[in-house]
């Protein structure tokens, strides 16, 4: 089992920058695939971006790309998402998580498939 809390959260201007810190404790945090997900009020919440177990791979949703970088410093037991260019839009709380091990293929764009979650920090930005 592990447990994560967020951190870095803020209001920032248009155009500004933030990063997220995702802090792991509990079972060695290089075993979990990890992700970051935003929920917007009234939204469901949205993929944002993953990172392999190594860090060697990534992707993120398309809105955010170019913009947006998760990495990992499993060192650390840390993963981190940093911000540029931040819109209004971008406005939400942020979560990370983190996925168990599993044999079988599984969408690390689907909520539904990590198994744990930080409580989550608020990005807000200001047009």
């Amino acid at each position: 089992q592990v447990q994560l809390v967020e951190s870095g959260g803020g209001l920032v201007q248009a155009g500004g920058s933030l990063r997220l810190s995702c802090a792991a404790s509990g079972r060695t945090f290089s075993y979990y695939p990890m992700g970051w997900f935003r929920q917007a009020p009234g939204k469901v919440r949205e993929f944002v971006s993953h990172i392999s177990r190594s860090g060697s791979t990534t992707y993120a949703v398309n809105s955010v790309k170019g913009r947006f970088t998760i990495s990992r410093d499993n060192a650390k037991n840390t993963l981190y998402l940093q911000m540029n260019s931040l819109q209004p839009e971008d406005t939400a709380v942020y979560y990370c998580a983190a996925k168990s091990w599993s044999p079988r293929s599984w969408d690390p764009n689907s909520a539904f498939e990590y198994d744990y979650w930080g409580q989550g920090t608020q990005v807000t930005v200001s047009s």
